[in-house]
Parts: structure tokens; sequence; C-alpha cells
């Protein structure tokens, strides 16, 4: 596998909400929340949010773009921010939450600069595209606190993103929209009651309950890559059953109340697709099982990811 890293530097308001979109996806080596883009050496987070320094805050991406090429990044980082906005993000106002696109070769700038004009052709926002592309400056890690917040202060975080604004944002603008004829006529009426109406499958007759073999489990509405076969376990229940998702930012969780129990049930985060539950009884280090319908679900083999269009998800099947 190579080794071969490049860093990518985005400004999206908040770095709290910057970090989670981008971790545990293949070839991401390191996140770090910081400062650039001022004038004045060492910042503290006090100065940067006086305004006084020029900076904004920021992240810092280490990646190894022979997995995870950075025009992908750039596609995730617009999915983040509203980048019509040239007075800050959300609910945070003024420079220091500003958005910004910091470059570190001429390939990225180009890269950068095609990416943005491709989403103002493309009709997705009517105000023009205001973010900024510029030549990396100086990067400056904040303090501690503020490195992996979501995971220190987990509570906190969710009601701040929420309460800001930006979840809301992001789902009117980026949530996979398909009017219910087109689904019901693409899927089948057990994935239509599945995904759409939050019915469950019948357990040990499901197209994945004792399926084998390496690939990727995606959404069938979406798309989105959701459960790796690596993950995958014969929990004894007749549904496919998972230790985690791929990624904890594409699953998201609601407490369900029906049928007279308290359930966590799990949906897909891009298309709201109902997927399942999650339990607390499950075999892997965070002792969760995630109990998710086939209906819900469809199989990308490994040896078909780069011609699927998941070709960075390969690493997941490769030693180092």
């Amino acid at each position: 596998m190579s080794s071969n890293t490049e860093k990518a530097t985005f400004a999206g308001g908040c770095f709290w909400c910057m970090v989670s979109p981008f971790e545990e996806l293949p070839g991401i080596v390191e996140i770090v929340s910081g400062y650039t883009g001022g004038h004045t050496v060492n910042p503290t987070y006090e100065e940067v949010c006086s305004e006084t320094t020029g900076h904004v805050e920021a992240v810092q991406i280490t990646f190894n773009p022979d997995i995870f090429p950075y025009t992908k990044l750039l596609e995730l980082f617009w999915q983040q921010i509203d980048p019509t906005d040239a007075g800050g993000q959300f609910y945070d106002r003024g420079t220091s939450y500003g958005t910004a696109i910091f470059t570190h070769s001429e390939a990225q700038r180009q890269q950068a600069e095609a990416s943005k004009a491709a989403l103002q052709a493309s009709g997705h926002f009517s105000a023009p595209i205001v973010t900024p592309i510029l030549p990396a400056k100086p990067f400056y890690r904040a303090e501690e606190y503020h490195q992996g917040y979501h995971h220190k202060n987990p509570g906190h975080y969710k009601r701040y993103r929420q309460g800001s604004g930006r979840d809301a944002f992001i789902e009117e603008h980026w949530k996979h929209k398909e009017d219910k004829a087109s689904l019901k006529d693409r899927l089948t009426p057990l994935q239509y009651e599945v995904t759409q109406n939050n019915a469950t499958e019948s357990p040990f007759r499901n197209e994945f309950w004792d399926h084998h073999g390496d690939g990727i489990y995606v959404d069938i509405v979406s798309g989105e890559p959701l459960f790796s076969s690596r993950d995958k376990f014969d929990s004894g229940c007749g549904w496919p059953s998972f230790t985690r998702p791929i990624r904890d930012y594409s699953v998201k969780e609601k407490t369900d109340l029906s049928h007279l129990m308290i359930r966590t049930e799990v949906r897909s985060k891009t298309a709201d697709s109902h997927l399942g539950h999650v339990f607390n009884d499950g075999p892997g280090p965070n002792g969760l099982r995630y109990c998710i319908n086939s209906a819900a679900l469809r199989f990308v083999p490994k040896e078909d990811l780069e011609k699927e269009g998941y070709g960075e998800y390969r690493a997941l099947f490769q030693h180092a």
C-alpha cells in the first residue's frame, strides 16, 4: 500500500464540526483543528475569536491521495458548508468563521478551482459561491481541548450542530432527494417498505443474513457506503449484523418506541433510509450489534469497487 501523503486545509466555520465528516475514511491519516490565514504566530482561541489576528478556524487533513484523492475531499468539503455566505457560517458570524480552501500545490489549486466552478455551474445554489481559494499559510494547532471535540463532548457537540443550523442546512441542500414514485419504480416492494416505511424483513429469509465475501454494503437508495464485510459477523438473529459502520458519520440514530419496546433505530444520513437497529450485545470492542435489513442494502464486491466508484474502499481489504 502506498505511503504517499499530502495535506489539505479547509476552513468551514467552527472547526469542531469539520472533523467528523472526514475521519474514518480510507486514506485519511490525521485531522488537526487549528488556525490559519492570519498574520500572527501561535494565536490562541481567544485571540482568533477577537478577530484581530486575521486567522480562521480550519482543519488540516493528512491524507494519502493514492487512496482518497483530493477531488473527493473537495466534494465532501462543499457538502459541509454554506459556500454562499461570506459573513461566517450558520449561527457563528465573523471573519474567523469564514470559509476557505487553502491549497498546498498548483495541482490542488487547479482542482479546487475546477471543483468550485463545477459547483457554481451545477445550479445547486442560486447565489454565487463565495468561498475563496487561497495559498496555504502557516497552520497553528489549536488547544488540545479542541482536538476531537466531538469525541470528548458528544452531547454538547450534537446540540451545537443542531442549534447552529448546520445540520438543517446540510439536510436541506445535500440530502438524497427522490420522489416516491421514482423510488417505487426502481426498488422492490420490500426495499421500499423497509427504507421508506420502517418495515422489517423476515429473519433467515433475506439476501445477506448468511452472505460471505469481501466488499462493502451501501444504501440501496443513495449508494452511500455504510458497512464493510470486515465488520460482519454471525449473530444468530437471522439478519446481517455488523460490529460498526464504516463511518459513524454515515449513520444516524433515533429512539424507536414502536412495538412496545425502547430501541435505537439506525438510519442512513444522506437518504434517511431506515436500516435497522443497534443493540448493546455485539462482540466487537464497542459491544455493538448493528442489526440491519438486507432490503436496505446493496453489496459491492471488492473486485468491483473501482468500477462502481468506490475505489478508495479497496484499502479496507489490502494488507499493509
